[in-house]
Parts: C-alpha cells; structure tokens; sequence
C-alpha cells in the first residue's frame, strides 16, 4: 500500500469518526480491511503528519488536530463566530466559575478527592464535581485507599482533553507559566503610607475633621 493510499484510507476514518482515533486505531482498521493488500506499518505516521499538513492550509475551513489521543476533523477558530451562529446556545455554553476552578484543581492535581477539592477550594463542592461527572469532563478513576473511608477519586477524562483541544495532560501549560503571567506586583511600603499632611481634628462643636498642614496651623492660631 503506497503512502498516497494511506493517507486517503486514513483521511476517511477520520472523517466519518464522531471521536478521536488514535494511530493505533487507524493502523488496525485499515489492516481489517485491507488484507489483500499488506499495510508498512512505517508509513502511517508520515501520511498522518502530511494529512495534517493539507488541511493547515488557509484553503480550508477546518484542520485535523492531535486531541484527546487521538486524530479528529475539526472547524477552525477563525470560523467560530459564525458556527455559534448555526448553533446557538449549545455551541457558546461555557462552565460556570466553581466548575472551571473544580475541573481546574482535578486537572493540575489529579487523581484527586472531593476532600482535598474542597480543602483547597474552602468551599462544598459537591454540586461542581457532580456536573463535571454529568458532562463527562472528569471520571471517577478508583478509591484512596490508604485513606479512612477509600473515597473516590477523580480524574480528567478523554473529554476534557477535547474540551480544551488538547492531545494529553502534558499540554496543560506548567502552574509556574501561569503564576509568572499572572504576578501583581508587590505595593511600594512607602506609597502606603498614609499622607503626613493630613491630620484628623476635633473642631469646637465636637465635629471630626480632615486638616492639611496649613489649616492645621491657620487653626491653631484662631
């Protein structure tokens, strides 16, 4: 099987699957069949790479990306406005705040007890875990058992890494990326001190007042 037949066997399985297909994936059911005509198992990986390459062109709409392990058809991001079009409010739903922190402390720190989520969160999240569950963006991966009670466990699923267009959990940038993108700079002590021109005084009638250093002294002369 020549590498041009490779990629055109493989572009089809792509194509027609509602999911990601990994290269293994492709590679058996192109040898299912093809049995007459014998696959190099070599070739695959060049003719998914030149797959990929075709539809980087600006000539298309859409690209295949390495997401969630796996090959997959997908729009491009300069055609998402006008998808949401067609797809209204399905297309633009997004998590809520506590459901992107939860999903967020499950990904960096998994696998992962509600126990700890919540530690870490200071708040129930009960609620969040049980619709990530829903949305199928994490999985129950086992139980802790060396801890009293062996709770759950959870883990990000083959979703989440569609969700978010990546292909494994090793794409996620590092904490310290985002702590150096996200640093405050620290306040200067000395611009936080109060104004030394300004003094608090009690005027005749009892009232509490704000003085400047000149009314101060106009004051004290009355």
């Amino acid at each position: 099987m020549t590498i041009e037949q490779i990629m055109l066997q493989s572009e089809a399985l792509i194509f027609s699957s509602d999911k990601p297909l990994s290269a293994i994936d492709i590679e058996q059911l192109i040898k299912d069949t093809n049995s007459e005509d014998q696959l190099d198992v070599e070739k695959l990986p060049a003719a998914l790479e030149a797959i990929v390459e075709k539809y980087a062109s600006d000539f298309y709409p859409f690209e295949v990306k390495q997401i969630g392990g796996g090959y997959q058809f997908l729009s491009k991001k300069a055609f998402h406005p006008t998808l949401a079009k067609l797809n209204g409010e399905k297309y633009t739903k997004k998590l809520s705040t506590a459901s992107l922190e939860t999903l967020a402390i499950i990904a960096y720190k998994q696998p992962i007890t509600k126990g700890e989520i919540e530690q870490i969160r200071g708040v129930n999240s009960d609620y969040s875990v049980q619709k990530l569950l829903e949305k199928e963006l994490i999985v129950i991966s086992g139980r802790m058992e060396e801890m009293v009670g062996k709770p759950l466990i959870y883990s990000t699923s083959k979703s989440f890494m569609d969700y978010l267009g990546i292909n494994t959990i090793d794409d996620l940038p590092k904490i310290s990326e985002i702590k150096m993108d996200n640093q405050v700079e620290p306040t200067n002590a000395f611009e936080a001190l109060p104004d030394t021109n300004i003094q608090m005084v009690v005027s005749v009638s009892g009232e509490l007042l704000e003085m400047n250093q000149t009314d101060q002294n106009t004051y004290d002369t009355l």
